[in-house]
């Protein structure tokens, strides 16, 4: 392979992005022709994830063993995690290692619910920022407690609208869970999410109620299902009937909704979540870099 070659992949020149001789020992068909060998790497540390071969809150192998194993550098096992790290994937912990996210670490917890009280004031930076909105029942974080009462979680088949955003065909089993989110015993939120029963069979009111944790950490640790990225958008509405007396506000009167569609590896989705946010003391915070 000549030096123009070995350009494409932004490697070493000692480093050949194919398996054999100083490449990347993967099966065949593994390794991508054309691409960074970083992220060549990226990608199979990725189906490492993906395949369960190491778990949520588990030690990935040390980047002196992975440069081994692949038969790269450090300096590129080194630049993969830290893009797996920067998309919450993996979280590096000085003295002890690399390790798989996980929904119980307070971390990624707050990494999607973005309501605040309107007392909290901006800030600079990430390091001085509140975790965003609660996920689970009593968790709390600077200015802000949630705190979780489920009303409802049964099976049903999925309307067409739900089973588009879910990737499934009308009719397919989905499971409905709906819930209130509440903060000095105010309703704050009102979540109607929507799973793909297939993938959350045996989940049931009383599995939830025994949860003392983080909803996702719940899919993850018993369902085998990690979120790790949603888009949502939001819209101002007017509450119907049902919103309006789950929430305790006036029918017609003003909501928040953010609509959520998260999903897992290989940008399955596995969630759709409509939640109804009362905005008269809180507001939805985003911060940008």
């Amino acid at each position: 392979m000549d030096a123009a070659h070995l350009s494409c992949f932004n490697a070493p020149m000692n480093e050949s992005p194919r398996g054999g001789a100083g490449g990347v020992e993967a099966g065949a068909g593994e390794t991508p022709t054309f691409a960074p060998l970083y992220r060549q790497i990226r990608a199979l540390l990725l189906r490492g994830l993906q395949s369960g071969e190491w778990k949520p809150g588990e030690a990935i192998p040390s980047e002196t063993e992975l440069a081994a194993r692949y038969r790269v550098s450090q300096g590129t096992v080194r630049k993969a995690i830290d893009e797996l790290a920067a998309e919450h994937l993996l979280v590096r912990r000085q003295g002890r290692g690399t390790f798989v996210a996980s929904h119980r670490e307070v971390r990624t917890q707050f990494r999607f619910l973005r309501l605040r009280p309107d007392e909290a004031t901006l800030v600079a930076s990430d390091a001085a920022a509140p975790p965003e909105g609660g996920e689970a029942r009593g968790e709390s974080g600077p200015g802000l407690a949630m705190a979780s009462r489920v009303l409802e979680c049964r099976r049903l088949r999925a309307p067409g609208e739900i089973a588009r955003a879910l990737g499934l065909r009308a009719g397919e089993a989905v499971v409905l869970i709906r819930r209130l989110l509440e903060t000095d015993s105010r309703p704050v939120v009102l979540d109607e999410i929507w799973l793909p029963g297939a993938r959350f069979r045996g989940l049931t009111v009383e599995r939830l109620d025994a949860w003392h944790g983080p909803l996702y950490a719940l899919f993850e640790a018993e369902f085998g299902v990690r979120m790790i990225g949603a888009a949502e958008r939001l819209k101002a509405v007017a509450a119907d009937r049902s919103h309006a007396r789950a929430l305790h506000v006036t029918e017609g009167g003003p909501l928040l909704l953010v609509e959520r569609v998260s999903w897992t590896y290989g940008e399955h989705p596995v969630e759709l979540r409509r939640g109804y946010c009362v905005t008269e003391r809180h507001h939805y915070f985003n911060q940008l870099s």
